[in-house]
């Protein structure tokens, strides 16, 4: 087991490095120029060379890059085009609100997830099945952004309701930005938990209905074990290894798909500093934050990659 993780995590290595690589390369790409985004539209051309050679913009592009791996490899990310902060610090403000959003909706996406595809498995093609599965389908064909939306209506501004209606007159009982508070955390899980929690769903299913059939189910239910310990301590635990693997993935896309709700909750996540930096051309802070991102990616990988063998212990992962 501690070789295999000394050797995942040296395997990270070329990850970051073609990570850092094709993001520097891309945001190279982008036409505009950050020197006279700081200096203003109107600035003299002394003023916008000056910007671009304290930042560092005047050189070839490989010396550029090699020196943002060589500080990178240091701890040091660079500062930001737009604040001249350190990006460390401008990223460390915003790391634990995506993370926390990004836990919140995965722990909601499989408790859903998880409990919708047993039952469903259980009650193969009957009413709760098909109704179960066109619940996720929908799930996972809805937009974030217009999820959060109707959430946002629905829940925080509110309608004007016929006052003949009790109790919801006003149905404003959520906060519709922000981050913090029972409040202000529900919708945007909810918004960002919905697809991941289909996606489960529809693999439990799967994996159930694989795992029911096999032969030593079979022989549990023949020796008049309860069906509930046959489903949730034999089938389940079994079943759930390819889910585990649904779910590491559903988590590092949700660390980089909370973008778009962080925008539309106004939660000042990794993922709005990102669009943020990006509209201005900070590379510092888009290279930054796209890396921080990817190395959680890589040690969520490697988590579900040790979960395998605690399902299933003939696992070897040596």
């Amino acid at each position: 087991m501690f070789k295999y993780i000394i050797r995942r995590l040296i395997q990270t290595i070329p990850v970051l490095i073609g990570v850092s690589l094709f993001v520097f390369s891309m945001m190279h790409l982008v036409p505009g120029d950050p020197a006279q985004i700081m200096a203003g539209e109107s600035a003299p051309e002394q003023q916008v060379e000056n910007i671009r050679e304290r930042l560092g913009l005047n050189e070839p592009l490989h010396v550029q890059y090699l020196k943002y791996v060589t500080n990178a490899v240091q701890g040091d990310l660079g500062n930001s085009v737009r604040s001249g902060r350190d990006v460390s610090a401008e990223v460390g403000a915003r790391f634990w609100v995506t993370v926390e959003l990004a836990i919140y909706s995965t722990i909601l996406a499989v408790f859903i997830g998880l409990i919708a595809g047993v039952i469903s498995a259980t009650k193969k093609y009957t009413i709760s099945d098909t109704f179960i599965m066109l619940i996720a389908l929908f799930g996972l064909s809805m937009p974030n952004f217009w999820l959060g939306l109707m959430l946002i209506q629905w829940f925080a501004i509110g309608f004007d309701l016929p006052g003949w209606i009790p109790f919801i007159e006003k149905t404003s009982w959520f906060k519709p930005s922000g981050w913090g508070s029972f409040q202000q955390v529900v919708l945007p899980v909810i918004t960002l938990g919905t697809g991941s929690a289909a996606i489960i769903a529809r693999m439990t299913r799967s994996s159930m209905l694989d795992v029911i059939n096999q032969d030593y189910i079979r022989t549990a239910r023949a020796k008049g074990v309860k069906e509930r310990i046959v489903i949730y301590r034999h089938a389940l635990k079994n079943a759930l290894i390819p889910v585990v693997t649904v779910v590491g993935l559903q988590f590092g896309g949700l660390l980089g798909g909370a973008a778009i709700t962080e925008s539309v909750f106004a939660i000042n996540g990794m993922g709005k500093l990102v669009i943020d930096a990006i509209a201005a051309r900070d590379f510092p802070i888009v290279q930054g934050t796209i890396l921080v991102i990817a190395l959680l990616f890589v040690f969520v990988n490697l988590f579900v990659d040790i979960t395998y063998r605690f399902l299933n212990k003939r696992i070897d992962l040596d």
